[in-house]
């Protein structure tokens, strides 16, 4: 029971990735897996709003920005995990995947394939994409000083 907070700070990254992931990349995992157990739809595909929050520079207090459309679902594998989705947007088909893979993922007999084969490779193109994103910005950033004159000094 020593690694529980662990674990779940683990599973909370993995359905932040999961979460990111588009549904060709879900959709190409999930046929690549070959032992796919027996999952049962607790709560199928629903869409819904939640409000966003937002802070001003990010440090500021915390205001309501707008509402956001997000899609869930909630599945168990026949051994008991039970995996949740939550997607933003319509796309309730995503949503039940990445339940599906929260799912798996709680699994040990499975924990390690979606790491490898979902997580891992969706983390490595979310880097990608962060990074051409910032180099992006970097390269339009403009730096301004002042020029100290003869009676300023």
């Amino acid at each position: 029971m020593d690694h529980q907070p662990e674990q779940k700070t683990d599973r909370r990254q993995a359905l932040a990735v999961l979460a990111r992931a588009n549904s060709a990349e879900l959709a190409a995992a999930w046929e690549a897996l070959s032992d796919a157990p027996a999952i049962e739809t607790l709560r199928d595909s629903e869409i819904g709003l939640v409000m966003a929050r937002g802070r001003v520079g990010g440090g500021g207090a915390a205001f309501n920005l707008g509402e956001v459309t997000v899609s869930r679902a909630t599945v168990r594998l026949a051994s008991g995990e039970v995996g949740i989705g939550h997607v933003m947007g319509r796309d309730t088909g995503r949503a039940l995947m990445v339940a599906r893979f929260d799912a798996l993922w709680q699994s040990p007999g499975h924990r390690g394939w979606v790491e490898t084969a979902v997580v891992a490779p969706v983390s490595q193109r979310l880097a990608k994409a962060d990074a051409e994103t910032r180099a992006k910005a970097a390269a339009t950033r403009v730096n301004f000083f002042t020029m100290v004159r003869g009676e300023d000094a």
